[in-house]
């Protein structure tokens, strides 16, 4: 009786002992399975984020009313270009864009829908990636070419962040994996070669027109319809009217604006930043911080120039005109008076 007691409790915690490594087990399991399953879909973020933001950038442009305006508005695509070419080493390339501005406008509208919606459904991962590829660089070389430091520039970013997506393409919940696993399927069931390649590609060129179809149809009635909404005028109870300043005029000691220094005040209307600058010995003037092209704050003059670090603008410190765009527009400049000691913002000239 004690030797089968003892046998049954050594068949007992064998027992125990064996759902213990087994559960063990299972756990290392399911923690495998988990990190395949992560590895698997590890550049499922990064293809929504650019999918995404390929897709809007192309529908914020079509349904601006400046983006199209032509030469005399600052935030066109013309504009934008004359004042990148002069910076950039492909100004060759933006000098032909400038040839035709509405077409190559359009074109990279239309191109930035297609490779959002090509890189969000997973149809043609690698040509889409290579296409956002290719926008980037581009960007990169003329609005972002003179960002510095330069990993301000957030095209050269978005031009790393394609690579993954080129490399490895979209395999796993796309077109492109549906239509590699029926690829399989008929393999399997002996079919051809040829005839496996040919029916891929002919089926993947169906999804990708009736994709560009949906994509042409959508941007085209952005662009209608936003165009319309955003350039129409705003009706108002009465007339606008600039801000009266509140309280005194903002000054600063003479002596702390020194020959190509400055020294900050606030605008009292908008609460907007002004430097208060001294080009020349006598000669002062106000210039406003917030850049022209994004709305962006300038930093101090330096090097008789005011930087704007979102985008690599560059405004003379003495007069506020454009020195390096991708701004095309002059800082908004201010009357400044001597009186003693101080020296008092007057108000805004242009």
């Amino acid at each position: 009786m004690s030797e089968a007691g003892n046998s049954v409790a050594g068949d007992g915690e064998a027992g125990v002992g064996g759902a213990g490594v087994g559960g063990a087990a299972g756990l290392a399991d399911r923690a495998a399975q988990w990190r395949a399953s992560a590895s698997r879909y590890a550049l499922l973020p990064l293809r929504l984020f650019l999918g995404v933001t390929f897709v809007y950038a192309a529908l914020d442009k079509l349904s601006d009313a400046h983006y199209l305006a032509g030469a005399a508005d600052p935030a066109s695509f013309v504009s934008q270009t004359q004042a990148a070419k002069g910076g950039s080493p492909i100004s060759f390339l933006l000098g032909a864009a400038l040839d035709a501005p509405t077409l190559f406008a359009l074109a990279v509208a239309f191109g930035e829908l297609a490779v959002g919606l090509g890189t969000l459904l997973g149809l043609w991962g690698r040509v889409a990636a290579l296409g956002g590829a290719m926008i980037n660089l581009s960007l990169w070389l003329s609005i972002s070419w003179s960002v510095s430091p330069y990993y301000l520039g957030n095209d050269l970013g978005y031009l790393m962040a394609w690579t993954p997506l080129l490399l490895a393409g979209t395999p796993d919940l796309s077109v492109d994996g549906y239509l590699a696993r029926r690829a399989g399927r008929d393999r399997g069931r002996g079919l051809g070669e040829d005839r496996v390649r040919r029916r891929a590609l002919v089926d993947g060129g169906i999804a990708a027109v009736a994709i560009g179809g949906a994509g042409l149809l959508t941007g085209s009635l952005t662009r209608t319809f936003g165009r319309a909404k955003h350039s129409a005028p705003k009706q108002s109870a009465a007339p606008a009217t600039t801000p009266a300043p509140s309280g005194p005029a903002p000054s600063v000691a003479a002596a702390s604006v020194p020959v190509g220094g400055s020294a900050q005040v606030k605008d009292p209307a908008t609460g907007d930043a002004v430097y208060i600058v001294q080009p020349k010995a006598g000669q002062y003037c106000g210039l406003s911080a917030v850049c022209t092209h994004s709305g962006c704050a300038v930093d101090a003059p330096k090097n008789g120039q005011l930087y704007c670090p979102c985008h690599g603008s560059r405004f003379d410190a003495a007069t506020g005109a454009v020195v390096n765009g991708p701004a095309v527009k002059p800082l908004p400049k201010y009357t400044v008076t001597q009186a003693g000691d101080k020296l008092n913002l007057g108000p805004l000239q242009s």
